[in-house]
């Protein structure tokens, strides 16, 4: 069988309107926080990354990733996911990551890609102790479904709907912290190892 070709889309276009400003230029440890994300990304994966933030596609740019564009953010994370879908349909599955989890490590998302190359079936995603978080990597067959959401709805409704074919990779809780007003920023600091 041929090797499955798998993409990611990186979610950067939110208002983030509870932070106050653009916080993936926030500095987590030396970097901003969408520097620590594209980091993450394992070097076998097709992708592109989804933003309304000039400062945030001249990274990607240094990254050699591809950005696409959201001219309508005030849509929701539905519509970040539309078009990252939409430019990687060619794929057998997609990976899809929030842009606020510092913590994140590379090999738990190379976890998370190696269990799915095992199971392409199943959708496959990142928890603790049963809590789900992000990232998640979604079969082609979903696609569909995943382009249609509406608003500021991502896929937890989905999986939700599907957990007969999910799998959970256990990984440390704090990588699951995500970064959604600067009290939660400030709350990394504390968790860093």
């Amino acid at each position: 069988m041929d090797q499955l070709k798998i993409g990611c889309v990186i979610m950067a276009a939110g208002n983030a309107q509870r932070f106050g400003e653009n916080k993936l230029a926030a500095v987590v440890n030396g970097k901003p926080l969408i520097r620590h994300t594209l980091e993450t990304v394992p070097s076998d994966l097709e992708t592109v990354v989804v933003t309304q933030y000039r400062e945030v596609s001249a990274i990607a740019g240094e990254y050699g990733f591809p950005v696409i564009l959201n001219h309508h953010p005030e849509w929701g994370i539905s519509h970040t996911i539309h078009l990252g879908t939409e430019h990687l349909k060619h794929c057998d599955g997609i990976l899809y990551m929030v842009s606020d989890q510092p913590l994140l490590r590379r090999d738990s998302v190379e976890k998370v890609v190696s269990l799915w190359r095992t199971h392409p079936h199943c959708i496959v995603g990142a928890s603790h102790e049963g809590v789900r978080g992000s990232p998640n990597l979604f079969p082609k067959d979903f696609f569909p479904a995943l382009s249609s959401l509406q608003g500021d709805r991502g896929g937890k409704g989905i999986i939700r709907a599907n957990e007969d074919r999910l799998l959970l990779v256990e990984i440390h809780k704090n990588e699951l912290a995500d970064v959604d007003t600067k009290d939660a920023l400030a709350e990394i600091y504390h968790k860093i190892p």
